[in-house]
């Protein structure tokens, strides 16, 4: 092999009339990757089922089938390069050799591809004056043959008392008369390109020349046989009769119907068997807005398979589904994948779909996601498989924000309804029948979905949620139970924790206050125990930048987060609420505070508590204590009463106390000091 290709004069297509035996065929011209071959049986490209060799010799290299091509099959060998620059040299860089001469290989390569193009067209010969070359009008040459004046110019010929099939006329007014040609050529049908629909022949070349010539393809009632894959390519439409229009796979090494790109259309079908029943992939461009509807997919492998492939520049997006059965699939009903380095198959839509086991044994799942992402949306779906499966519908670890909405749900065996895997994310699910007997959403994602009307025993799951007007008639809070000792740090899938110290002491660790705003926690002691549960915060300085310490029964603390630092909003252990008061005469005790520090050192006092059955005093309890040391009194009354235990209380001497509490109709001494 040379350093660089030797672009010879040869004329880059060979062909040869296969015998049924050979499966080795040569071509002698050089190609530069064997992406470059293309390969045709009786004019319809091959994709599948042969090998290349001899890529960058100079001499050429052979072809090698997987099976010997049937005889009198005219096999096309051909290189077909794509018109562009594969090259760019930079400005000042290194100008080497081997660059420009593979430059000038490929130019040369091109130029011969252009010239063959050209030598297949009528043209003038070099003797004659070329004359005129534009055809007539398109409106002067309909249904008509082209001919040639006296000067040797094309021109429209009448049919007029030639030989022909009689025109037709659409009933209906208005209608237009047109030639019977011109009518059957609206819908070519794939026994027009010798396809037998008879069980027994193989007619997958006749699928293949028939959407190589046209873009629609018409499938009639039958029972079509296939070899190989039927790829209907960009913006070819292949359209049956209903369930008696039959492909049938013979094996299940290939898959039965390929999309490799996009806007094409599948309809009326019924598939049999494959490794893929269909796949939609972007092997030869964007397999895009793709449509299947009222196709029905037997014993395959794979029922319906899209993969995101090799190439995220042609990726699997946008296509649609539509009453689309499949019927005993053996690994899954319907799998997005991504195979190579594409990207994931994203916002492709099923509608009114079902897989159906009909008792026979499934390995995987209904529906699977494994790859997908961007609203993967599955309407009106049902996945009733046999117990043998892993689940109906399964999310997995690389799928997220897939939407089910109305899914219906059978098996037996513990299979799940729907399964969650561990690495899914922002999963919707709305209206979730549920009628396996395995869980109703098998969660191993730690919560990551909603679900409305779906699930068991919560019915209604929601994340992070925003509501303006609320009217709530029962509350439940997601509780923690901890039993232990040592350090437990708390996280954000609870917002009350009941904990109990009776292993020993226990420190209880807040999220830090910057991942929980707006969050509210509790944390209550239940034990009886004299050890004590401390409340501190992750790298934080805890509830109002201080620990707290619960160390009797039911002791407690409500805090929230503002984003910022953690607050306490209420605790049975905080200070007590204190006044202190230096004064002389007539002082109301308001009752805004628990304790009230009186000092009468300027004189007598009379602290003058409100009417017991005054709003603000009923049930409450304050204590009074007298903190100076002069012979001034304080004497506690009431207004509009008697005082409490139903007299007038005297606070004498420095640290004389009373505590007294309202009934709402009378005050009374809890103590008294002395």
């Amino acid at each position: 092999m040379t350093a660089h290709i030797k672009m010879p004069d040869v004329i880059p297509v060979v062909r040869y009339l296969a015998d049924g035996e050979q499966s080795v065929f040569t071509y002698p011209f050089p190609i530069f990757a064997s992406e470059d071959l293309r390969v045709s049986f009786d004019g319809a490209e091959q994709a599948f089922g042969f090998g290349v060799a001899g890529s960058g010799d100079t001499a050429g290299g052979s072809v090698t089938f997987e099976i010997a091509p049937a005889s009198g099959v005219i096999v096309t060998i051909a290189r077909v390069l794509p018109l562009e620059r594969v090259t760019d040299f930079i400005e000042g860089g290194d100008f080497s050799a081997r660059a420009i001469n593979n430059e000038l290989d490929y130019l040369t390569a091109s130029v011969q591809q252009v010239s063959r193009a050209q030598g297949l067209m009528l043209g003038y010969g070099d003797a004659e004056n070329p004359g005129v070359t534009t055809l007539p009008d398109r409106a002067l040459r309909a249904n008509k043959a082209l001919g040639f004046d006296g000067d040797g110019n094309p021109v429209a010929v009448s049919l007029a008392g030639a030989m022909a099939a009689p025109d037709f006329t659409a009933v209906g007014t208005g209608a237009a008369t047109r030639t019977a040609a011109d009518k059957f050529s609206d819908l070519v049908s794939v026994k027009d390109f010798g396809a037998t629909g008879d069980g027994l022949s193989d007619d997958r070349l006749a699928f293949q020349k028939a959407l190589a010539a046209h873009d629609s393809v018409f499938v009639p009632n039958g029972v079509y046989l296939i070899s190989g894959t039927v790829s209907v390519g960009e913006r070819k439409a292949l359209l049956g009769a209903g369930q008696k229009s039959v492909i049938r796979a013979q094996s299940n090494d290939f898959a039965a119907i390929e999309l490799p790109a996009g806007y094409a259309r599948v309809q009326d079908l019924r598939i049999e068997g494959g490794a893929h029943g269909i796949l939609l992939n972007g092997r030869t461009g964007p397999c895009v807005q793709n449509n299947i509807c009222d196709v029905t997919v037997w014993q395959a492998t794979v029922g319906v398979t899209l993969d995101g492939y090799n190439d995220t520049n042609w990726p699997c997006y946008w296509n649609n589904f539509a009453r689309v059965l499949v019927a005993q699939p053996s690994l899954h009903g319907v799998h997005l994948k991504k195979s190579g380095a594409g990207d994931t198959p994203n916002a492709n839509h099923f509608h009114a779909c079902r897989v159906y086991s009909l008792s026979a044994d499934i390995a995987g799942a209904g529906f699977y996601v494994e790859h997908g992402a961007f609203s993967n949306s599955f309407i009106d779906c049902e996945a009733n498989v046999k117990g043998t499966a892993l689940a109906c519908f399964r999310l997995g670890a690389h799928s997220s924000k897939t939407l089910l909405i109305n899914p219906f749900a059978e098996s037996n065996n513990g299979v799940p309804n729907v399964q969650l895997d561990s690495g899914s994310v922002e999963m919707a699910i709305f209206n979730l029948t549920s009628m396996s007997d395995g869980a109703a959403i098998y969660d191993l994602s730690d919560g990551n979905y909603d679900a409305v009307n779906a699930g068991y025993p919560n019915k209604n799951r929601l994340r992070k949620t925003t509501v303006t007007d609320l009217n709530a008639t029962l509350m439940r809070y997601d509780t923690e139970y901890i039993d232990s000792h040592g350090t437990v740090q708390l996280d954000l899938s609870h917002s009350v924790h009941l904990v109990s110290a009776s292993s020993g002491a226990l420190n209880v660790k807040l999220p830090h206050a910057t991942e929980a705003t707006g969050v509210t926690m509790t944390v209550k002691k239940i034990d009886n125990t004299g050890n004590i549960v401390t409340i501190l915060e992750e790298d934080g300085d805890g509830p109002d930048r201080k620990a707290i310490q619960l160390g009797g029964q039911y002791d407690f603390a409500v805090m929230i987060s503002n984003g910022a630092e953690w607050f306490i909003v209420s605790c049975n252990r905080m200070a007590g609420n204190t006044r202190y008061f230096d004064g002389s005469g007539l002082y109301d005790i308001d009752m805004a505070v628990d304790v009230y520090l009186l000092s009468s050192f300027g004189g007598a006092m009379t602290a003058r508590l409100p009417p017991a059955n005054a709003a603000k005093a009923a049930g409450r309890i304050i204590t009074l204590k007298k903190t100076d040391g002069s012979a001034n009194h304080i004497t506690v009354t009431e207004q509009g009463g008697s005082g409490p235990d139903q007299y007038s209380q005297v606070l004498s001497s420095q640290y004389d106390t009373v505590t007294v509490v309202s009934n709402g109709g009378q005050w009374f001494i809890v103590s008294r000091y002395p």
